[in-house]
């Protein structure tokens, strides 16, 4: 299994001074290859493979006016071209967006590859440098000087720190012990996760509790002239507070997710449209604040990783106006309405709760029958459409009539 070890870096005035031409090269070259791809796929109507794109980055180096992007190791670069190349496979396969120029506000990263680097006995030696990367490990189960890092990512966050990514080939972890516990979730912006089992996760709400704070930092900021020395302290300032906002966020989600992956066999969650959702201006922070797509991504390694099943059930499948006990559907369910009592069974219902339950029984449906997932006037359940596996295509179900 191939993961990464992220490590704080602490390089010398030095190290650092070469580090930040390397960043400032691998962005001339990202940025001056997209510019000449884009244009030449508009104007010529020719497609850009690797091969070209590297020859492209050899006649820069060749020029008078870019002959300083010999001055730092090749390396980087090529691997600049590399991803380059990747990003416009994906974006051609329809798996993400139009490649992006790199700004020099942002995160600056460079990637070595073996060529690139000298990894012994803990100590990294990067090409152009004499001395080695101190860095401090932060992972006591591996011991650093066992590692044999495939690729190695120095990188810089707008705050100024700098980190160390080793990628690593490690042994497949071992399967976590079986709990016979399956759970349905649902998310929520009061309460962040809602289990069938009752247990509402309350939702911490990172960006607002730091939102006074770091509108404080943007306005200092915004009083400072641009392109001065205390505009740039103010604005490091204000990425230092993000940052903190970015690492609760994570810290709360790695946990909460490594808590329901050892505790439960199967989870079930909905397939929630997070890009669709946030389109929503009264609740785009709250969602965005939420992480709910990190959320399900941890979700999905981490039960790949430990042998554990993630199922996932369609976004429209109505599981908060549906009666987990008889399978009555409502009409109608207002957002406002947090508690609701079943005209057909009686039965009382917290509205999450009820949801995680209906969720969890969806999940359930496909992974014996492999089918969708309609409530008739039974409360059982049918599959009568097979579907692929820990996946739900959930239709409406159709209204019950009261005689």
């Amino acid at each position: 299994m191939r993961t990464a070890c992220k490590v704080r870096a602490y390089p010398t005035p030095e190290q650092a001074a070469v580090l930040n031409r390397t960043f400032g090269c691998v962005r001339v070259v990202w940025n001056r290859t997209l510019a000449w791809r884009h244009a030449r796929y508009h104007g010529e109507h020719f497609k850009t493979n690797f091969t070209q794109a590297n020859a492209y980055l050899t006649a820069m180096k060749a020029t008078d006016e870019l002959a300083w992007l010999n001055e730092v190791s090749s390396v980087p670069l090529q691997q600049a071209i590399r991803h380059q190349q990747v990003a416009f496979t994906n974006f051609f396969a329809g798996r993400a967006k139009y490649p992006r120029y790199k700004s020099r506000t942002g995160r600056q990263s460079a990637e070595y590859t073996r060529s690139g680097f000298r990894y012994r006995e803990g100590r990294l030696f990067l090409a152009k440098m004499d001395v080695p990367l101190a860095s401090v490990w932060s992972w006591p189960d591996i011991d650093p000087a066992s590692i044999n890092p495939t690729t190695v990512t120095v990188s810089r966050d707008p705050c100024g720190r700098w980190y160390v990514s080793f990628a690593v080939e490690t042994a497949d972890p071992d399967q976590a012990p079986a709990t016979g516990a399956m759970v349905g979730v649902d998310m929520g912006i009061k309460d962040f996760a809602v289990t069938s089992d009752g247990e509402k996760v309350a939702n911490p709400r990172h960006l607002a509790k730091r939102e006074r704070n770091l509108a404080r930092y943007q306005r200092r900021m915004a009083r400072k002239k641009r392109g001065s020395a205390n505009r740039g302290k103010a604005k490091a300032k204000v990425a230092r507070a993000h940052r903190k906002v970015a690492a609760s966020r994570a810290d709360f989600l790695h946990r909460t997710s490594t808590r329901l992956v050892r505790d439960h066999d199967v989870i079930v969650v909905e397939d929630l449209a997070v890009k669709n959702m946030v389109r929503n201006r009264s609740l785009a922070k709250a969602i965005s604040d939420s992480g709910w797509g990190t959320f399900r991504n941890m979700l999905e390694y981490k039960s790949a990783r430990y042998g554990r099943h993630l199922i996932v059930v369609d976004r429209w499948y109505p599981s908060s106006k549906t009666c987990s006990a008889c399978g009555h559907l409502l009409a109608e369910l207002s957002l406002s309405t947090r508690t609701w009592q079943c005209p057909s069974c009686g039965t009382r219902h917290d509205r999450d709760v009820n949801a995680a339950k209906n969720i969890l029984a969806a999940g359930l449906a496909v992974s014996a029958c492999e089918g969708d997932v309609r409530h008739s006037g039974s409360s059982r359940v049918q599959s009568p459409a097979k579907q692929e596996p820990w996946s739900v295509r959930a239709g409406i179900p159709v209204l019950q009539r009261r005689e």
